[in-house]
């Protein structure tokens, strides 16, 4: 159920006040030393057109641009051997451009009527509870593991409601856990029921209340290894297991990497979508050497369905990129990539990156096979100095082309600015 918010301007004094009472808390234990406050301010502009459209959906572009503010305050804990604080999210969306036939770009919330909210927000917290490298966390949450990615991709980041655990009580090793119950999603103000996605398919005919999760990651070797074991349950949809490796190994003048991963996923439960019988493996292989980043990745596919997450979720499969998720049924797919530094030319903080992915053996059910490609630019600059330090601008150029899905061709240009309020 969607809550759009109209208090634009209260929202954000309210938001400023909160943070300032939870200093005020942990002022009290005794750990005011220990509490962060952070405002970003995010402008957003998303243009992505459609040619060849696909499927039911004939809307043949989404364009919009927004302003949004995130906020984050994360106290310090109370004293004693068992310790407690609070954290607190506040997002803020405001529409600076927008019509009824270039909505759902993920930026703003879609009215009844067709239209984008003029505005939506939220503020939440997590009471938090730490005993030696352990803490509990219960409220809004951003969890960032393997089988949920946190997925901070459009204007404001999603959250979800319910409770995690982490320890760091092994050198090296960390222990996740958790439950959660509900999501409010990048574009929304209220807590809906998780959905899942099959590939790039949004299954909104059914939703779960719960999600759970649990898994451990351990770095050795100087961490220059580590390996990950992951588990996560969309309740009555798919369960799914994750193993992973990365190593990086410095040669000579140059440091090389290895990103590997193997996802198993099956139906759960109820089996609200049916049976699900997905194998998922990818490998990103890097060598760095002063700014040039080269990378080769290979993706593969296999079972009979596509790869399943929680939607609107990206996965840290190798290959998923901006537009296209390359994880469709039975889908092979390669990608070559190339980052660049401008430090190492003598210009801190202007970065680049151009990639191309090619996909193939798509099992479309259409009685032929699938092929995708796609073809991402983007270059980034953080202001190094003068008034604007630490402004950040980035700019997406992208173009997706399919025979089984609509063809995209994409622009984003946004602009962030952090403030430290404590």
């Amino acid at each position: 159920m969607k809550q759009i918010l109209p208090t634009t301007g209260s929202v954000l004094s309210m938001a400023v006040v909160s943070s300032l009472s939870a200093g005020a808390m942990a002022a009290e234990g005794g750990f005011i030393e220990d509490t962060t406050a952070t405002l970003q301010a995010r402008n957003y502009y998303f243009s992505r057109d459609f040619s060849d459209i696909v499927g039911a959906n004939r809307q043949s572009k989404a364009e919009e641009w927004a302003q949004g503010f995130i906020l984050n305050v994360k106290s310090g804990y109370t004293q004693g051997p068992v310790g407690f604080g609070v954290d607190v999210i506040g997002l803020l969306g405001l529409k600076l451009d927008s019509s009824p036939d270039r909505v759902n770009t993920g930026l703003l919330p879609v009215q009844d009527d067709g239209r984008a909210a003029n505005d939506y927000s939220r503020l939440e917290g997590a009471l938090k509870v730490r005993y030696s490298k352990t803490e509990l966390k219960v409220g809004e949450l951003q969890p960032n593991v393997p089988v949920l990615v946190f997925s901070d991709i459009r204007l404001l980041p999603p959250s979800y409601q319910g409770a995690s655990i982490s320890s760091n009580e092994i050198n090296g090793l960390t222990l996740q856990g958790g439950h959660l119950k509900s999501t409010s999603l990048r574009n929304e103000a209220g807590d809906e029921k998780m959905q899942a996605m099959l590939g790039h398919v949004p299954q909104r005919q059914v939703s779960s209340d719960g999600f759970n999760f649990a898994g451990a990651d351990y770095a050795f070797n100087e961490k220059r290894t580590s390996v990950s074991a992951w588990v996560g349950q969309l309740e009555d949809i798919y369960n799914q297991r994750f193993l992973g490796l990365k190593h990086s190994q410095p040669l000579g003048n140059w440091t090389l990497g290895a990103n590997l991963g193997y996802y198993d996923s099956r139906e759960d439960g109820k089996k609200l979508l049916g049976n699900i019988d997905n194998q998922a493996f990818f490998s990103l292989l890097s060598a760095k050497r002063g700014g040039h980043t080269f990378y080769l990745g290979y993706q593969g596919m296999f079972g009979d369905s596509a790869f399943p997450r929680v939607f609107a979720n990206i996965s840290p499969l190798g290959n998923e990129v901006p537009t296209y998720e390359f994880a469709y049924t039975d889908e092979r797919s390669w990608q070559a990539r190339y980052d660049y530094d401008f430090a190492a030319l003598g210009v801190p903080g202007l970065t680049s990156t151009v990639r191309y992915i090619t996909g193939s053996n798509v099992d479309t059910g259409l009685g032929f096979e699938g092929k995708d490609r796609e073809r991402d630019l983007d270059l980034g600059y953080v202001l190094q100095s003068g008034s604007l330090k630490g402004l950040g601008i980035r700019v997406r150029n992208v173009m997706a082309r399919s025979n089984y899905r609509s063809d995209i061709d994409e622009n984003r240009l946004i602009l962030s600015y952090t403030w430290t309020l404590l």
